[in-house]
C-alpha cells in the first residue's frame, strides 16, 4: 500500500510474511497464493505491499538462479503484490516448534550473517517495482548478549563495514539503493535505540541504519519521541519501522493479572519481559515464564512482554497492548513535515502462538486478522495527513 506524504514523498505500508512459515522458494510462492493475495482482496486493493521473509535456502535459490528471481517477480506482479523491504532477521527455522534463542544465530560475528544479508540485498534489487529505486532490509541487532565477546564485537564491526561497501557497489551496479537496519531487541547487544546510536556512529555509513520495531521499543520502555529525536539528531537513518504492539500488564502483582499473563507463556518464541522501577532502572528476564516464576522481576510497576499482539485486537482485561506507543512513534516517524522513514511494515508473527481461544482457525480467519491490522495502520496514516494512493 502506498501513501502520499504532505511533502510529496511516497510512504510504503506492507505486512511481514514471517507469519507464514516457509523455508524454500516453493513455500514462498505458495504464501503469495494462499495468504498474501487473499489479504489484498479483503482490503479491496489492486496492489498490496508485503515484507518478504526469505529464509537461507529461499534466499540462496533466488540469489544464484536469475530465472528463479524473475519467476518470483512475475508471481508478485500477477497477484497484485509488491516488495520494497525484506525481513532479514530470522536466518532459518522461524516456523519450527521451538525457536527461542535460535533466532539469534548466526550473529554478525559469523560470516554466514554477512553473506546472507548481502544475498538478500542483491535479491531485493531484482524484486523492487520498476518505478522504485530504494529498498530496505531489517537484520539482527548484532547478536545475543550472553554470547558476546570483544573479539566477536570486532568481527561484527568489520562485517558491517564490509556490508556497507557491498551495498555501495550494488547501487553502482544496479542503480538501486538498498539500506540495512539493525533492529534493536531486548536481550541483544543492541537492545535500545541508544545502543544502536553507539554502534552505528562507529560504523558511520548512510546505508546502515536502524529498523525501529515499536513492540521492542515499548518492551524496553523507551519514549518514542525521545528515541526518534536522538536518531534524527545524530543523523542515523531509520531504514524502516515495524509496526507492532507488545503485551502490557499494569498491575503484575495481582493474581488475576499473572493468570492472564500465563496464557501467553508459550514454548515457541522468546518473550523477554521488562519493568522500570521508580528510580528509572530497567529490570528484565529473558522469557515471560521466568518473570512469572516469582522473585525474578519486581512486580510493583507495570510489566511489558515481547509478544507481538494483533494491532486491532488488544488482549482482554486485565491485560492490554502498547498500541499507544505505536501511535506515538508513528506520529514522529511520518507525522512531521518530512517522514523519518518511508518503509513501514506490520509485523505480527505470533498469531499461532496466541492463547488457543484467540488463534485464527484456518487461513480465512488469519487473512481476516492481517487485513484488519493493515486497515488500522492505514487509518492511522490517513489521520496523520497521508493520502492513500491507488
Amino acid at each position: 500500500m502506498r501513501f502520499r506524504h504532505p511533502d510529496g514523498s511516497t510512504v510504503h505500508l506492507a505486512y511481514c510474511t514471517n507469519v507464514h512459515p516457509a523455508e524454500t522458494l516453493d513455500g514462498v510462492l505458495a504464501q503469495l497464493r494462499d495468504h498474501c493475495e487473499p489479504v489484498r482482496r479483503r482490503l479491496g486493493r489492486d496492489r498490496l505491499g508485503i515484507g518478504l521473509w526469505l529464509a537461507k535456502d529461499a534466499a540462496h535459490a533466488l540469489d544464484t538462479d536469475p530465472a528463479a528471481l524473475r519467476g518470483l517477480r512475475a508471481a508478485l506482479d500477477r497477484r497484485g503484490l509488491e516488495v520494497v523491504t525484506l525481513n532479514g532477521f530470522p536466518y532459518e527455522g522461524f516456523g519450527a516448534e521451538q525457536v527461542k534463542y535460535r533466532v539469534y544465530r548466526p550473529d554478525w560475528a559469523d560470516p554466514e550473517r554477512l553473506d546472507h544479508t548481502t544475498a538478500l540485498a542483491r535479491v531485493l534489487t531484482g524484486l523492487l517495482p520498476d518505478d522504485l529505486t530504494e529498498g530496505s532490509v531489517s537484520t539482527l541487532p548484532l547478536g545475543w548478549r550472553t554470547t558476546w565477546t570483544g573479539a566477536r564485537a570486532d568481527a561484527a564491526h568489520a562485517a558491517l563495514l564490509t556490508l556497507a561497501e557491498r551495498l555501495d557497489a550494488l547501487a553502482d551496479l544496479t542503480g538501486r539503493s538498498v539500506r540495512v537496519g539493525l533492529e534493536p531487541e531486548p536481550g541483544c547487544i543492541v537492545e535500545t535505540t541508544g545502543d544502536a546510536l553507539a554502534t552505528l556512529t562507529a560504523v558511520g555509513h548512510p546505508r546502515i541504519g536502524v529498523c525501529v520495531d515499536t513492540c521492542h521499543l515499548a518492551t524496553s520502555f523507551e519514549d518514542p519521541q525521545t528515541a526518534l529525536d536522538a536518531l534524527a539528531a545524530a543523523r542515523v537513518p531509520v531504514v524502516k519501522s515495524q509496526l507492532s504492539a507488545a503485551l502490557h500488564a499494569e498491575h503484575p502483582h495481582l493474581p488475576a493479572v499473572r493468570e492472564a499473563l500465563a496464557a501467553f507463556d508459550e514454548p515457541r518464541f522468546l518473550h523477554q519481559t521488562r519493568t522500570v522501577g521508580s528510580t528509572g532502572r530497567r529490570n528484565g528476564t529473558d522469557d515471560l515464564g521466568q518473570a512469572l516464576a516469582g522473585g525474578a522481576l519486581p512486580d510493583t510497576t507495570p510489566w511489558r512482554a515481547h509478544f507481538h499482539v494483533p494491532l486491532h485486537a488488544a488482549p482482554a482485561a486485565p491485560l492490554t497492548s502498547t498500541l499507544p506507543v505505536l501511535k506515538d512513534a508513528l506520529t514522529r516517524l511520518v507525522g512531521g513535515p518530512h517522514p523519518l522513514t518511508r518503509h513501514l511494515e506490520v509485523e505480527t508473527y505470533t498469531w499461532q502462538a496466541l492463547p488457543p481461544e484467540l488463534r485464527p482457525r484456518g487461513r480465512a480467519q488469519l487473512a481476516d486478522g492481517i487485513a484488519a491490522e493493515l486497515a488500522l495502520a492505514r487509518d492511522l496514516l490517513t489521520d496523520l495527513g497521508l493520502k492513500e494512493l491507488p
